[in-house]
């Protein structure tokens, strides 16, 4: 991954963090369900972000970096890789 996608990954999990933080503290106020519901949506679009910036890097390193040579067992796991991600993400 590259730097600048670093750093954008690193911030935005550190807004998360203080999400997250944020919805203990409703939880521990007894604030309207509701309205932490709506801070957890928040929070898991904000999570989907970061995978989908993830993703987008892995395939254009990795995976491009596999397609790019002659080795099939390395193209077969990188396939493999994803296959699973995309199970555990979508998939349940």
């Amino acid at each position: 991954m590259d730097q600048e996608k670093k750093v954008n990954v690193e911030a935005r999990l550190g807004r998360i963090a203080g999400q997250v933080s944020g919805i203990q503290r409703m939880v521990d106020t007894d604030r309207y369900c509701v309205d932490v519901l709506m801070q957890i949506a928040a929070v898991r679009a904000a999570l989907g972000k970061v995978s989908k910036i993830l993703l987008e890097s892995h395939i254009q390193t990795c995976v491009v970096g596999a397609f790019g040579t002659d080795d099939q067992n390395e193209r077969a796991a990188k396939i493999e890789e994803l296959v699973k991600i995309f199970e555990k993400n979508v998939g349940r």
